[in-house]
């Protein structure tokens, strides 16, 4: 069975060197702290996607820091890094650092949407921000160029990336900032080959469908808020994590990692486990 391996990571929110988020969080050792992970893991990985929020500030240091943590990673890992606009992120110095685009002709309303080929996967990159606002926006110019996109399927199917989720939210903050309008992108994708839509920006992690496309929220890689706070509050709290996305067979499986520290409770040797997983179902016979 064919795979591909794509790893989401959202919401980095780097700051320059020194500065943290909300005074607290080293967004940097978060980011470098799962960059490791990716490296030791050993296993095969075909892209590393950035799906928004990937600066605090739309600092131009802090996306050389990111540029300079990633990029050497991605590189040893043989994996594509693709970049994609949030709303923290500020489009120029973005198209600059990350893109290589010269911020001296750069249209600073021209909006960052990119498709890529990840191993016959086909990843589309839309930039659903608009400066000043943190809720989210599909300009006409977008939903239609992603309708010619569309047109002809890819090998294995297309993988939707956008920083603000299209669907509803329990949570009255993340509902208020959400995309605009989900049902424009709803047309667009309807009978496509549009497996999944991956998004981050509400900092937890969530799961729905749009038009019966699925749509997964990952983690955020900064901080998590509370979905379950008590009535009338809004919480941040320390804790971070990333996705795998991976295309096995037709189907693709998102999958929430922790990576806050945490104690080891065992480390086994995945062929026992699978043996005794086998000798378990042959005595249940």
């Amino acid at each position: 069975m064919e795979t591909v391996t794509i790893v989401q990571l959202t919401d980095t929110h780097i700051r320059p060197v020194g500065e943290r988020v909300h005074g607290m969080i080293d967004t940097y050792a978060n980011l470098t702290h799962v960059l490791q992970q990716l490296r030791a893991s050993g296993r095969r990985i075909d892209a590393l996607v950035l799906s928004g929020d990937l600066t605090d500030t739309g600092c131009p240091e802090a996306y050389r820091r990111l540029r300079d943590a990633v990029d050497p990673v991605a590189a040893e890992l043989g994996a594509q890094a693709i970049y994609v606009m949030g709303n923290h992120d500020e489009r120029t110095a973005f198209g600059a650092e990350l893109l290589g685009i010269d911020s001296a002709t750069a249209d600073p309303d021209a909006t960052h949407d990119h498709v890529f080929d990840v191993a016959g996967v086909r990843v589309i990159a839309l930039d659903s921000t608009t400066p000043r606002r943190h809720d989210g926006r599909l300009e006409p110019h977008q939903l239609d160029w992603l309708a010619d996109q569309l047109r002809e399927p890819a090998q294995h199917g297309t993988l939707l990336v956008l920083h603000h989720p299209p669907i509803r939210s329990p949570i009255a903050t993340t509902e208020y900032l959400r995309l605009e309008q989900p049902e424009l992108l709803e047309e667009v994708i309807a009978g496509s080959d549009v497996r999944l839509i991956i998004c981050g920006h509400n900092h937890l992690t969530g799961a729905a469908a749009l038009g019966g496309v699925p749509v997964w929220i990952g983690p955020a890689l900064s901080y998590r808020i509370d979905p379950m706070a008590p009535v009338g509050r809004h919480r941040g709290l320390v804790g971070f994590g990333y996705s795998r996305i991976d295309l096995l067979g037709s189907t693709m499986v998102a999958t929430a990692i922790e990576a806050t520290p945490a104690e080891m409770v065992y480390d086994r040797a995945e062929q026992d486990v699978l043996e005794q997983l086998a000798a378990l179902a042959a005595e249940a016979r």
